[in-house]
């Protein structure tokens, strides 16, 4: 990829960055330089951008808020596609919300408490995309996203529009057809949700904002949960039981308030990180037998 020649064919249309630090775009505040940065205002922008860069046989990489995202220290040599707050228009329509895939999923979990519409209280405090809280079926407190989804539009391999109904997204634990397929861009979707009463809404949300606070390591940047629930075990207590809550790797730490957090506790690297999720990936599989899948995803060169 001409880097250069990239920037000047798209510099008139689009918010576009060369040799953009990803440390701006992950949550964990590591990662090394993305060749092309491009945020995208609107569908249209998006089906122009996916052929510019298929017909200059250029490789990209779509990606929300990087808030579950580890991006290496050697950076990205394809053209990032960055689907976040630039593509985020929304409207509330009865108990539907229909939503850009770059919304933040707080801020339409606060917009369905204003509206006295309730089944959003669990994603008050999940910092990613709409877009990026389908793809990975985003939950917590007893809630997730395959709950509230009506219906999304997406962008296929073969640049067509295409829309699927609730039960076509293929939801699983922390998956759905969009986590299988990285070709497939989600650019709306349609929540439904119910209405009810705003008091009882707006406690749901201060409680778990609350618990959130107390049981997470909010303050420092992360990922949120590091690893996904193996059956019938808890992360969190596989790790704190093999003693590690509070192991250190140069910048990166286990969370002492919750060690299914890994947190950047000051100028880690993204090989810090790495290097200490393999590590409890290690301790965990010695002393209980049990494979941790990781959460995050990871991108990039060493």
């Amino acid at each position: 990829m001409n880097k250069l020649q990239v920037y000047n064919d798209l510099k008139d249309n689009y918010e576009i960055y060369m040799d953009e630090s990803m440390k701006k775009h992950t949550s964990f505040k590591t990662g090394g330089n993305a060749d092309i940065l491009v945020k995208p205002k609107n569908i249209e922008q998006i089906i122009t951008l996916i052929n510019y860069f298929k017909q200059n046989n250029i490789e990209y990489l779509v990606i929300g808020n990087g808030t579950n995202l580890l991006v290496k220290d050697g950076g990205i040599r394809k053209a990032v596609i960055k689907i976040a707050k630039s593509f985020g228009d929304y409207k509330v329509d009865g108990e539907y919300i229909t939503a850009s895939s770059g919304c933040p999923i707080i801020a339409l979990s606060k917009l369905a408490t204003e509206n006295s519409l309730s089944g959003l209280e669990f994603a008050c405090g999940i910092p990613g995309t709409l877009g990026g809280a389908i793809k990975m079926n985003a939950g917590c407190f007893k809630g997730q996203m395959s709950d509230i989804i009506y219906s999304t539009k997406y962008l296929d391999e073969k640049g067509n529009i295409c829309e699927i109904k609730n039960e076509q997204h293929e939801f699983d634990y922390r998956s759905s057809v969009f986590h299988k397929n990285d070709n497939l861009i989600i650019l709306e979707s349609i929540l439904k949700l119910n209405k009810g009463d705003y008091e009882e809404i707006k406690s749901k949300v201060e409680y778990n904002n609350n618990f959130r606070r107390e049981k997470q390591p909010i303050m420092y940047p992360s990922a949120g949960s590091s690893f996904k629930r193996p059956e019938g075990h808890f992360p969190g207590k596989l790790i704190e039981d093999c003693g590690l809550k509070g192991y250190t790797i140069g910048g990166a730490q286990v969370s002492t308030l919750h060690a299914n957090f890994i947190i950047n506790i000051g100028n880690a690297t993204s090989k810090d990180i790495l290097d200490l999720l393999k590590y409890v990936q290690k301790k965990v599989f010695e002393k209980f037998n049990v494979k941790l899948e990781m959460e995050i995803e990871v991108v990039g060169e060493d």
